[in-house]
């Protein structure tokens, strides 16, 4: 055992590869991607570091051409979940008494494979599972994952050094314990690098975790589980299941040692499991942590001093990148009518020109929506507004899905501001626009907070710099993530903790200490050298002064 006060290596976020033409990247990605649509992987559960199959097998399926099979894999059945659960927590005595260093080593060895070794295998997973153009693959399956990995070292350290102080003769010293029990992971499609932090994250502070990947992300998750493996993680520390939420929901949130959820999905199931788990409360061994980040109806603000360029950009970047499946993608904006003009007339242009097709053709902007279930609820919202009497669609509005999931990048212009566009998460490629009288800012301004039940992201456009400090206070409640001149969407680890409030989660800010502080439970130690021997105190003596002498 080393007796060294180790430090770790400098830690940067991965710089981002382009994939311009030409590029030895370019071409070392078409070839992964011509490599991946030639196989068809049979993927197992990993319990325990065992592949282990079932009789219910399901498919991962292009979203922009849904004929095609990627892979096949098996769902978890309770048999397997509760195999999971027995698996975390038969290798948690050992995994939380790793030493720090150690286990930061195989989260920095697997940053680097990441970024080096399998960076076109992740980036192509990606793109074929979840339909991300090259550059929104890149910036996900490579960059954010990289970075995730290399700053919650950076952060577990700077939590362990935080001691408090200590008078002579006592030694004082926090103790950071892994929580007692497992960590249930519950991870969303639209991310690979959220997947990988929601089960890393508590598994880098000692803690062992059951993970339930999307059904619609296995294939980028199962080699996230390979790459793991290979960096050295022990077997049984991420247990790897995929299945239907009500079976594995079933086991985990009703075991004595649940002992904290990790969570990115939708509002309406975050609720269920707090529920269900409120329910259960008598059940379990401790109180179990409770980590969420859900919905969002993200808006940008333009207020009347704002240049209409950067306006135009950020709202086209904002809203249809990834097709809008992000949740701090922008979905509503509120526009000056003396901009009105200016503004309508530049998104128009500008969406006119994006190209919707697929992953493998790097000309796109845009590509599928994840499944049939995405595209129907975003075609509603286009189909109803072309019916409305207070709606209607300034581009876009084109969806099909014959071949493949594609909805047109669509903009809707309403005179409600309490219209359903407005209002409900969509979670597709649509942007309403609401033109508001420059006279009338204030009134504006209290529609950003009193028509959303969310708080996630936000954006405000402005060059009158009292008007940009106004807008600020007057909006502090209503994103956790909140740009100035800026798109709402594009969050960096390490630069902008990423969490919202309300109905959009915890707002415990992933990609920051505060998330890994949320995954250790503290033992404050106290130790005297030279402990007293007297039961007496000082002031109990008796002296000439004294009434009672």
């Amino acid at each position: 055992m080393s007796n060294s006060i180790f430090q770790l290596p400098e830690i940067d976020n991965e710089p981002v590869k382009q994939y311009a033409p030409g590029s030895p990247e370019r071409r070392q990605l078409r070839a992964e991607l011509a490599r991946q649509l030639e196989i068809v992987p049979d993927i197992p559960l990993i319990i325990g570091g065992k592949e282990i199959r079932t009789d219910d097998q399901k498919k991962v399926v292009c979203p922009h051409d849904h004929a095609k099979t990627l892979a096949v894999f098996s769902n978890a059945g309770k048999q397997e979940v509760d195999m999971a659960i027995k698996a975390a927590l038969d290798a948690k005595k050992q995994w939380e008494t790793t030493p720090w260093q150690d286990r930061a080593a195989i989260f920095l060895k697997a940053a680097d494979l990441i970024s080096q070794k399998y960076t076109y295998l992740l980036n192509a997973a990606t793109m074929l599972g979840q339909s991300k153009n090259p550059f929104q693959a890149e910036i996900d399956a490579t960059c954010e994952l990289a970075d995730f990995f290399r700053f919650n070292a950076k952060y577990m350290a700077g939590i362990y050094a935080g001691q408090p102080a200590s008078e002579k003769g006592v030694w004082n010293r926090l103790e950071y314990r892994a929580l007692e029990g497992f960590v249930f992971a519950l991870t969303p499609f639209n991310f690979t690098a959220i997947a990988g932090n929601l089960c890393g994250a508590p598994a880098i502070m000692g803690n062992t975790v059951v993970w339930k990947p999307a059904s619609t992300a296995v294939l980028s998750g199962y080699y996230i589980m390979q790459i793991l493996a290979e960096a050295g993680l022990p077997d049984g520390v991420i247990n790897f299941v995929p299945g239907k939420g009500s079976v594995v929901g079933e086991s985990v949130l009703h075991h004595p040692e649940l002992a904290g959820i990790h969570f990115t999905g939708s509002t309406n199931v975050f609720k269920t499991v707090w529920k269900t788990m409120g329910n259960n409360i008598d059940t379990y061994k401790s109180y179990p942590r409770m980590v969420g980040e859900t919905g969002g109806k993200d808006y940008i603000f333009v207020h009347p001093s704002a240049r209409v360029a950067p306006v135009v950009t950020a709202a086209v970047r904002g809203a249809f990148e990834y097709q809008g499946q992000k949740c701090s993608a922008a979905s509503r904006m509120y526009v000056p009518a003396s901009l009105w003009d200016e503004v309508t007339t530049g998104i128009k242009s500008a969406v006119e020109q994006i190209t919707v097709g697929n992953v493998t053709e790097f000309r796109h902007f845009m590509n599928a929506l994840i499944d049939e279930a995405a595209f129907d609820n975003a075609a509603g919202y286009i189909e109803r507004a072309k019916t409305s009497d207070v709606a209607e669609i300034l581009v876009g509005g084109n969806a099909d899905k014959s071949k493949g999931y594609f909805i047109d990048p669509t903009v809707i212009v309403t005179t409600d501001p309490h219209y359903e566009s407005m209002t409900r998460e969509i979670f597709g490629p649509v942007l309403t626009l609401f033109k508001y009288e420059d006279t009338a800012i204030d009134d504006a301004v209290a529609l950003v907070g009193n028509t959303s039940p969310y708080a996630l992201t936000g954006a405000v456009f402005a060059t009158d710099r009292q008007a940009i400090h106004d807008l600020t206070n007057a909006l502090v409640h209503t994103a956790g993530n909140f740009y100035i001149n800026d798109k709402p969407t594009g969050a960096v680890v390490g630069h902008q903790p990423f969490g919202g409030a309300r109905a959009s989660g915890t707002n415990d800010k992933a990609g920051s200490m505060l998330n890994l502080l949320r995954w250790t439970s503290v033992r404050t130690i106290k130790e005297n050298f030279v402990p007293p021997e007297e039961i007496a105190y000082p002031f109990m003596g008796v002296d000439s002064m004294d009434e009672d002498a």
